[in-house]
C-alpha cells in the first residue's frame, strides 16, 4: 500500500512556521530575483493571484496591506523539507522523497490506514509545523489522485484512503477530476487525449488499453493500469544518480566584467562538484554558458555555450573550476551586458570505474581527495558555503535580488528565533 504525503503550499507554510501571525494572511513566495509568484497560500489564491504572475503586478496588494510577499529562501525550505521527510520516515516502513515537498511511503496493509494517515499528518504538523495532505491507495498513481482529492474537499480532513470509498464514489471522484491531474499526464498529452474525447480521469480509466498503448506508448498504458489498482511503479528508496548536472542563475543586475562571471562560475562549479562527490561520481566534461538579456532587444545580444573534455574524470572542485574558467575566458566578449551564466557537468560516471585516458597524466591523487573531504565536512558541519574556493570571492555583484528574504531560522546561528 502506498501513501503520498504532500506539504500544503509548502514554501508559504515554511514562512508561516516562524510567523504564526501570518497564518490567515494572503502570502506569496517569489522566484529568483523576485521576478514572479511561484507559490501562493490558499488566501492568496482566493484573492485571485495566478501562479507565475510578475511581481510588479501584485505590488498594489502589498502596498494596501492585503498581501505579504517573500523572496525564495531556498536554504530554509531545504532544511524544513529534510525535517519533514525524517518525521515521515519515523512513521512508515519505507519512504521515497519525490520532491522538496512530496514523499511516497510504503504502508502496511490493514484496517486502520486512515488513522495512520492522520497520525502522519498530525506528527508532521506538531514536530515541523507544516500542514500536509495524505492520499493512500494500492498504487502510486491512485495515491497521487487521493492526495489531490484530499486537498480539494475539506470534509476529508486532509486524508483519503482509496479503498474506503465505494465503487460508486470512486467513479464519481474520477468523473470530477480532469485528466491532466493524473500523475504523469502533462499538458501536451492531455490536449491529445482531450481531442479523442478523454477529458476526465474516468474517461481515461475506461479508455481502450490497446489503443492507448498504440498511440501513446507503454508508459501511458501503465498509468491506466495503475488507476485500475495494478501497481506498475515501486518505491524508489535510493535517489537515482544524476547523469548530467546543470547549475545556473540569472543575475540580480547585469554583469560586464569577467571577474564577476568567474565568481559566479566558481559558485556553480562548487555546487555541482559537491553533488558529484555526494553521489560518488565524477565528470569527464565541463561546460559553461553565458547569456545576455534576450528581452532587452535594444541591447547587443550574445549567447554562447562551450565545453572542455577533461583528460581524466574528476569531482575535484579546484580542477573542475580551473577547466570552467579556461572555457569562460575563451568565450568571454567584452562590451556585452550579461544577464545569466551557468555550468554543466556531463560524461558522469561512477568514481570506481573511472578510466584514465592519457597514460602520461596523473590524477588528483590522495591529497586532492583529502582536501575535498575536509571541504565537504566543514560545509556539512557549519553550513553550505562556509568554506569556499577563492574565486567565489572575486565579486558578489552577480548575486540574486532577494529584497524580501526572510531569515534562515534553522540553518544560521545568527537567525535563530529567540523567544
Amino acid at each position: 500500500m502506498f501513501a503520498l504525503i504532500d506539504g500544503n503550499s509548502f514554501y508559504c507554510s515554511c514562512e508561516r512556521v516562524f510567523r504564526p501571525e501570518l497564518r490567515r494572511q494572503p502570502l506569496v513566495v517569489l522566484s529568483n530575483n523576485d521576478g514572479c509568484v511561484v507559490a501562493r497560500s490558499t488566501e492568496a489564491k482566493a484573492l485571485g493571484i495566478p501562479m507565475g504572475i510578475p511581481y510588479f503586478k501584485v505590488r498594489h496588494f502589498i502596498r494596501s496591506g492585503q498581501l505579504v510577499a517573500f523572496s525564495s529562501n531556498y536554504e530554509l525550505y531545504a532544511d524544513m523539507s529534510a525535517r519533514m521527510m525524517q518525521t515521515i520516515a519515523s512513521l512508515v516502513e519505507a519512504i521515497e522523497t519525490y520532491s522538496i515537498d512530496e514523499a511516497f511511503a510504503e504502508m502496511a496493509d490493514g484496517d486502520h490506514l486512515a488513522e495512520q494517515g492522520m497520525q502522519i499528518r498530525q506528527r508532521v504538523l506538531q514536530w515541523v509545523g507544516i500542514p500536509t495532505c495524505v492520499g493512500i491507495a494500492p498504487t502510486k498513481t491512485l495515491a497521487k489522485l487521493c492526495n489531490h482529492l484530499a486537498k480539494q474537499y475539506a470534509g476529508l480532513n486532509g486524508v483519503l484512503v482509496w479503498g474506503n470509498l465505494s465503487g460508486e464514489r470512486q467513479m464519481k471522484a474520477m468523473t470530477h477530476v480532469s485528466v491532466d491531474k493524473v500523475w504523469g499526464i502533462g499538458r501536451r498529452i492531455a490536449q491529445k487525449l482531450n481531442a479523442q474525447g478523454i477529458h476526465t480521469v474516468w474517461d481515461f480509466y475506461r479508455a481502450d488499453t490497446a489503443t492507448l498503448r498504440r498511440q501513446f506508448g507503454v508508459v501511458l498504458e501503465r498509468t491506466q493500469r495503475e488507476l485500475h489498482g495494478l501497481a506498475c511503479e515501486s518505491l524508489q528508496q535510493q535517489e537515482a544518480k544524476r547523469q548530467h548536472l546543470i547549475r545556473s542563475r540569472s543575475f540580480g543586475q547585469v554583469v560586464t566584467d569577467i571577474e564577476t562571471l568567474e565568481a559566479a562560475v566558481a559558485h556553480h562549479i562548487s555546487s555541482g562538484a559537491a553533488k558529484l562527490r555526494e553521489q560518488g561520481t565524477q565528470a569527464h566534461v565541463v561546460g559553461v554558458f553565458v547569456h545576455t538579456n534576450r528581452f532587452r532587444e535594444q541591447d547587443a545580444q550574445y549567447h554562447c555555450h562551450r565545453h572542455m573534455v577533461l583528460p581524466m574524470a574528476s569531482a575535484d572542485t579546484l580542477l573542475l573550476n580551473q577547466a570552467a574558467v579556461t572555457v569562460l575566458r575563451r568565450m568571454f566578449k567584452p562590451g556585452y551586458a550579461y544577464k545569466k551564466c551557468g555550468i554543466e557537468l556531463a560524461g558522469i560516471e561512477n568514481k570506481a570505474i573511472g578510466v584514465q585516458q592519457d597514460l602520461w597524466l596523473c590524477g588528483p591523487g590522495e591529497k586532492s581527495a583529502r582536501v575535498m573531504e575536509v571541504l565537504d565536512q566543514i560545509n556539512d558541519r557549519f553550513g553550505r558555503g562556509s568554506l569556499k574556493i577563492g574565486s567565489e570571492l572575486l565579486s558578489t555583484h552577480w548575486h540574486m535580488n532577494r529584497d524580501a528574504l526572510s531569515p534562515c531560522f534553522t540553518t544560521q546561528f545568527a537567525d535563530l528565533l529567540v523567544v
